[in-house]
């Protein structure tokens, strides 16, 4: 599903440079949970924006569902991005004035898929993540766990084979984390869906079925 092999990413600051990268292999499996660990500082962000196709490599492999991607110029990123992977992050990223139904057909318009089927798409996502009760309110309407759970909805509508998640319950309480934590377990063992999470909570952690560390760039656990 995911290979990494040797992937460095480096920073030009001024007339220096900055190693964030150092050599990462790493292989993720079809339908596995994955959390990444780490200080402020030792990579996460970095790793987690090369998965997302929203940077690349400086050298290095990067191989995503049988394609190597780490070449790809920034457009055929973007259309692998919107095909193939979803995003969850810690602050939802909702558009404020607009329901939570529109919020989660928006990868649709962006992937122009049919006009005809994409409310029908989109309430889908919502009943899957148990929220079809609320698909009229405006985002500003909802509580934090509402929010997340129709940013969760929004990363599934175009059926991504990967999501990586942000730090998914850094704005939440514990309750609410448990259950944010619960429904993306599910998704991941109903569907088989591949989670990349990053998080620096162990109790969050705990919930992925393998965690990795970074330290320096560096895988080290």
């Amino acid at each position: 599903m995911i290979r990494l092999e040797r992937i460095e990413k480096e920073y030009r600051i001024g007339e220096g440079s900055f190693l964030a990268l150092k050599g990462i292999d790493l292989t993720v499996g079809k339908g596995e949970f994955l959390a990444i660990t780490g200080a402020s500082g030792s990579g996460k962000s970095t790793l987690l924006n090369i998965l997302g196709l929203l940077d690349r490599p400086t050298r290095g492999t990067y191989i995503l569902d049988g394609r190597e991607v780490s070449s790809l110029d920034k457009a055929e990123r973007a259309h692998h991005r919107n095909r193939f992977i979803g995003f969850v992050f810690q602050s939802f990223n909702l558009l404020a004035r607009t329901s939570a139904v529109e919020n989660v057909e928006l990868p649709l318009v962006y992937s122009n898929a049919a006009p005809a089927n994409r409310r029908e798409r989109a309430r889908k996502s919502l009943a899957d993540v148990g929220l079809s009760a609320r698909e009229n309110h405006l985002s500003t309407q909802l509580s934090g766990g509402q929010q997340q759970r129709v940013a969760i909805a929004r990363a599934l509508v175009n059926e991504p084979v990967l999501l990586l998640a942000d730090e998914p319950t850094g704005n939440l309480d514990t309750r609410t984390s448990e259950e944010i934590m619960d429904l993306l377990t599910r998704l991941n063992r109903e569907r088989e869906l591949t989670i990349v999470m990053i998080t620096h909570e162990p109790s969050v952690a705990a919930y992925a079925g393998r965690t990795i560390a970074l330290r320096d760039g560096m895988v080290v656990a």
